[in-house]
């Protein structure tokens, strides 16, 4: 039976201002690769020092080997070579007062022209944060999803094609990856899967290339997923949100609507990270079609506002949820990572400790 680590962390933690000045330094041929693992060293040791200082029950090492949630380190599934970049346009939206406020971003995006191969730094981050800390440690890994807005029918098609053929390499690293780390001793590992929340009819098509990407999503990618939550040995979370950057998101997808797809097809997985911070989760009567063998950890404490969320309501609404899903088979998170990529935060140190600390102090008066 898997274990219920009542506060957990999601993933990413603030990136200290050292390591992002040294990661530049690096990229600018100012710092040497070892020069610069010693500062990502510190700051692994720095985090886990902060997540067991705080009292959580399971922790990362931060992610401050990678400079996007999405790529561990030189990158789980790296291509050899890179094309000329094309375009992603993403629409985010913030809440601000009673107005929301949009903004499109476009992101370079490198279309795959080789095949993927592992990058075994998963592998790494965990044996360095295993050693150095004394609570149980999990890595968070992207879902072989992530990696579809990069099949281009024009660059591609040579080594995939068909974005079948490019899922269906990735679950196989992504999964050879896993086993990895279960000879090394991990026994939790989290599967990231924001482009879920686009799933539904008239949600982003964050994979542009894709003919009905979001029907296709709802089929092949979550039957991709899953596949991933095979390996023996290993407890699988899987966490979806609503995107995350500088307090912007990308979906506003209710849980109604998400839960009739997810819950179904994710049978393989123990864990289920959900975010609920706000009024576009919709309610929490989804979680009564969730397993009871299944594990709910309630994303409540928002990583998107400074604000600390009163204690008592953050109570209040495990309690409310606990009359679709058994309380005893719930745990407490952030709703995100604080920092899914080097830069966009909102919190800074100070505002991280608290919330943190926010999740550890409420988890264990609830389940004390």
């Amino acid at each position: 039976m898997a274990a219920i680590y009542r506060a957990e962390v999601i993933g990413s933690l603030v990136r200290p201002a050292y390591l992002n000045q040294g990661r530049a330094a690096m990229l600018a041929g100012k710092l040497s690769e070892q020069e610069f693992k010693q500062l990502e060293d510190r700051a692994v040791d720095e985090m886990l020092a902060l997540q067991e200082r705080v009292g959580m029950d399971v922790v990362s090492d931060g992610e401050m080997r990678r400079m996007i949630y999405q790529v561990p380190g030189s990158g789980t599934m790296k291509p050899h070579d890179r094309p000329s970049p094309v375009t992603l346009t993403l629409n985010w939206r913030k809440q601000e007062g009673a107005a929301t406020v949009e903004q499109r971003a476009q992101i370079p995006v490198f279309p795959l022209t080789s095949r993927l191969t592992p990058g075994h730094a998963a592998a790494r981050e965990f044996a360095y944060a295993q050693a150095h800390s004394k609570k149980p440690v999990k890595i968070t890994m992207p879902g072989p999803t992530a990696v579809l807005n990069r099949w281009s029918p024009a660059h591609s098609s040579q080594v995939y094609p068909t974005p079948l053929d490019l899922l269906n390499d990735a679950v196989e690293v992504i999964k050879e990856e896993v086993r990895e780390l279960a000879a090394l001793g991990c026994r939790y590992v989290q599967i990231d899967a924001p482009e879920l929340s686009n799933l539904t009819a008239g949600a982003q098509a964050v994979g542009n290339a894709i003919p009905n990407y979001n029907d296709w999503l709802r089929h092949e990618g979550l039957a991709a997923i899953n596949q991933i939550a095979t390996v023996p040995g290993v407890t699988f979370g899987l966490h979806i949100c609503r995107g995350n950057y500088k307090g912007y998101w990308l979906s506003e997808t209710p849980w109604e609507q998400l839960a009739q797809h997810i819950f179904p097809r994710a049978t393989n997985f123990d864990v289920f990270l959900l975010e609920y911070d706000d009024w576009r989760a919709g309610s929490f009567a989804p979680l009564a079609d969730l397993g009871r063998d299944k594990i709910a950890v309630l994303g409540l404490i928002s990583t998107k506002r400074k604000e600390l969320e009163p204690a008592d309501e953050v109570a209040a609404r495990i309690t409310e949820a606990s009359r679709f899903f058994p309380l005893e088979r719930m745990a407490l998170s952030s709703q995100c990572g604080f920092s899914p990529d080097s830069l966009s935060n909102v919190l800074d140190a100070a505002g991280q400790e608290a919330k943190l600390r926010l999740v550890a102090e409420i988890a264990h008066r609830v389940w004390s």
